[in-house]
């Protein structure tokens, strides 16, 4: 990995030189837009919608447009003079518990490295967090733009995650929340029972991206001049007449496919207690062969 910024954690009076990566990454497949009948690649111009002159990279600024649909156009001076405090600092603001942060906060993950010099307090404020079972609460200012994020530990690594502004997340304004939706207390007991049947301890490992893997497979068999043939689509189910009765398939579902899943397990726990069983009994004849042949020499002294 290559580091994409270079600053320090600030706490209290202690400075922790540190290096920050991007923790993720999009498995996505990549295309260009490309001319059809031969393939060029489709490349665009920057024209000036007034004058219909390209302009240059160096020529373009930023602007802001007014109500009235005036620009107000910023140099790069103007943003050179805005107070960033944070600066190459990650400022730690407060310690709370992780369970009272919303995750729709959260925006973007990045592991943090000690520098150099810094790994002895780095570890000191690393094992400190975890011990107290919070997070830190800081401040960041990532590509000229100040945001909150917190602070935790994964792996035995720092992962700072920003945060989203309280301004910029939207309120869930649906008019059905203002409805009165009568749910009857069987239905609510049989999707509960729905919930339990599913619940399961989550392993990411379990899951792919099939989207990705088909695409890709479409690719490779343009790529080898294979004719393409397209999967059918399972047909979708309609929406529930009967609620009560959906539930209940659903459950009857869920239970069937965690007994066809428990099963293999089961057998290989079998198998492998089977055999842990054999190979103990083997061990006692052996054992007991063993205590036989030590017995015959004394018989046989003592006969003579």
């Amino acid at each position: 990995m290559r580091s994409i910024w270079k600053g320090a954690i600030s706490f209290g009076l202690v400075t922790i030189p540190v290096k920050l990566y991007s923790a993720t990454e999009q498995k996505d497949v990549a295309f260009h837009q490309v001319h059809r009948a031969d393939g060029g690649r489709i490349k665009y111009r920057r024209i000036c919608t007034i004058d219909g002159e390209e302009v240059p990279y160096a020529d373009i600024a930023k602007g802001y447009e007014l109500a009235s649909g005036e620009m107000v156009v910023l140099t790069d001076e103007d943003f050179a003079d805005l107070p960033l405090t944070t600066s190459r600092r990650i400022d730690v603001l407060q310690f709370s518990p992780a369970e009272q942060i919303d995750p729709i906060y959260f925006a973007k993950s990045y592991y943090l490295e000690p520098d150099s010099q810094g790994a002895k307090p780095y570890v000191l404020l690393r094992d400190a967090l975890e011990r107290s079972g919070q997070v830190a609460i800081v401040k960041v200012a990532l590509r000229q733009r100040e945001a909150l994020a917190t602070l935790r530990v994964r792996d035995g690594v720092f992962v700072l995650e920003t945060m989203l502004w309280p301004d910029e997340v939207r309120e869930a304004d649906f008019a059905f929340l203002e409805e009165e939706v009568d749910v009857r207390p069987q239905e609510l007991k049989m999707a509960e029972s729905l919930i339990e049947t599913m619940v399961a301890d989550f392993d990411p490992e379990e899951y792919r991206d099939a989207y990705r893997e088909a695409l890709q497979q479409v690719i490779e068999a343009k790529v080898a001049g294979k004719e393409v043939v397209a999967a059918e689509a399972p047909a979708e189910p309609g929406p529930a007449v009967d609620l009560m009765a959906a539930l209940r398939a659903s459950v009857e579902a869920a239970k069937k496919e965690r007994e066809g899943a428990a099963a293999p397990k089961k057998k290989t726990a079998e198998k492998a207690s089977g055999k842990a069983a054999e190979k103990s009994a083997q061990k006692s004849s052996e054992k007991a062969a063993d205590k036989e042949a030590e017995k015959a020499p004394a018989k046989r002294r003592r006969s003579a």
